[in-house]
């Protein structure tokens, strides 16, 4: 099935069965390294429509979706898959030896960050780089909750406890699964109004009816374990660059410039007046960044030593 997008060169969908589980991603381009898209909580692979086409110029663009979440599959929690950064981590890594077939740039937004770090520490032979777009801080994880105000400290267990219970589960599920309510969510993390458009509602929206939805969702809100930026950085095992917007509402630029201490960060860009999903509300700016670092890092790997 080929998308429409506004350049010449197009995406085209594919399924790729992991675990038993049909995994949905897109591609384009036919030269250049390979280059891994990864979305962040609740989004897809649709959410780098502007950047796929563009990157595609000059590397093989991969965008997956993670299991969980877009058009892939959304097995029950616990009983053939844990919803964790290392399970994803290992999507990835096994993604680019069985699909791609070589090690690959691999580039996240918010949580699609912590995934990228995972898999490249996990598995060092698969990642060439990491670009991370407004990296998740994971503020709500149990070593960092208590740095919060008291009120977020007690409040954050108690509202995963309470959305524990099934019934109340799904009911905050549907009421936040509709498209005004999306909308309100979105006008927060855009700083450009103008980019949250029918066509981002609909990418977001469509997979939230699919069977195993409502159970992925409770999971991940309550996984308050696993790793923070701060473990996967000083282990990253290649360069990496961070961009950064500096709107953003929920991952203060502040607290993220930090990681740019780490050895490992070869430029921390901030993004003036930009929101929580750089590619998407500002890919004008985020694709030349990406692409000129894409074609200095590919220049490093093929000088001599």
């Amino acid at each position: 099935m080929t998308t429409s997008v506004s350049t010449s060169i197009l995406s085209t969908s594919h399924t790729w069965i992991w675990r038993g589980f049909p995994i949905s991603y897109q591609t384009a381009g036919t030269t250049g390294n390979a280059v891994v898209l990864i979305h962040g909580f609740g989004a897809s692979c649709g959410h780098w429509r502007k950047n796929i086409p563009v990157l595609a110029a000059n590397s093989r663009v991969f965008a997956i979706d993670l299991i969980g979440f877009g058009g892939s599959a959304k097995p029950q929690p616990g009983v053939k898959i844990d919803y964790t950064f290392e399970t994803w981590g290992e999507q990835i890594a096994d993604f680019c030896r069985e699909v791609i077939g070589e090690a690959a740039f691999l580039v996240g937004n918010s949580i699609g960050c912590i995934v990228a770090m995972q898999a490249a520490v996990d598995f060092p032979d698969i990642a060439l780089g990491v670009a991370l777009l407004n990296c998740s801080l994971r503020l709500l994880h149990d070593r960092k909750r208590v740095s919060l105000p008291w009120y977020r400290q007690v409040g954050t267990p108690i509202l995963q406890r309470v959305l524990s219970f099934p019934g109340v589960g799904s009911f905050f599920f549907n009421q936040l699964a509709k498209p005004n309510t999306v909308r309100k969510v979105l006008l927060q993390a855009y700083a450009d109004a103008d980019a949250v458009t029918d066509e981002l509602i609909d990418i977001l929206m469509k997979p939230a009816s699919d069977p195993g939805a409502v159970a992925v969702f409770l999971a991940f809100t309550a996984y308050s374990s696993g790793p923070l930026p701060e473990d996967l950085l000083p282990k990253l095992p290649c360069p990496a660059i961070i961009l950064w917007g500096t709107a953003d509402p929920w991952e203060p630029i502040d607290l993220g410039r930090e990681f740019a201490n780490y050895p490992q960060i070869l430029k921390f860009i901030p993004l003036e007046g930009v929101g929580h999903c750089p590619q998407d509300e500002a890919p004008e700016i985020v694709n030349p960044i990406l692409q000129d670092w894409l074609l200095e890092q590919g220049v490093n790997l093929h000088s001599p030593a």
